[in-house]
């Protein structure tokens, strides 16, 4: 079973990053590996909505995204892990999805969706956020929504916390850990 994982945090060891090693953690865990896209890392350029993929389903643009499509394509579960940023996810996390417009075209207008492959497809959103108000969740939990059903993503859980704000606050929540943990197992089986 093939796994990845998007790491969409600007902060290195940051809360996002600590409870994504946990899941991490609990699918390796259960026997499997996970690739990591880290977003803040790579070059990726934003969408240009230039229609360049209207007729292939292919973006035009040549750059770190290229990895990322395959990737995509063949996964059988994605990890999408992302801060909350002014009540929705971070720039690194939402260039990365807008860059997947060329799978929108595909399923949609060509017709023609990744397919479910042997394991189905499944996923798990991950947030984390500073402020307490749980429309960061909502809005970030929609964008999410329609990334996963674009890539053809049919069912994908949430685990998300909120009021956790500075740099490894999330250590001093073992609960949070144990649940990232726990997700990461839940992920793993087939």
């Amino acid at each position: 079973m093939k796994i990845i994982a998007f790491l969409g945090s600007p902060r290195k060891d940051g809360n996002t990053e600590l409870l994504l090693k946990e899941v991490i953690r609990g699918v390796e865990d259960s026997g499997f590996k996970v690739q990591v896209f880290d977003l803040n890392s790579m070059n990726i350029q934003p969408c240009q909505d230039c229609g360049g993929c209207d007729e292939t389903g292919e973006c035009i643009i040549r750059d770190d995204m290229d990895s990322i499509y395959e990737a995509i394509k063949t996964a059988d579960r994605i990890i999408l892990a992302s801060p909350v940023f002014f009540f929705s996810l971070s720039a690194q996390t939402k260039a990365m999805i807008d860059r997947c417009q060329c799978f929108w075209i595909e399923k949609y207008v060509l017709k023609r969706p990744v397919p479910l492959g042997k394991y189905s497809r499944k996923g798990l959103l991950l947030l984390v956020g500073g402020m307490k108000k749980e429309i960061g969740i909502q809005c970030s939990e929609a964008c999410a929504d329609a990334f996963f059903k674009t890539v053809n993503v049919p069912e994908h859980s949430t685990l998300s916390f909120l009021g956790i704000d500075k740099k490894e606050e999330i250590l001093n929540h073992p609960d949070a850990l144990k649940k990232a943990y726990e997700e990461g197992r839940k992920l793993a089986v087939i």
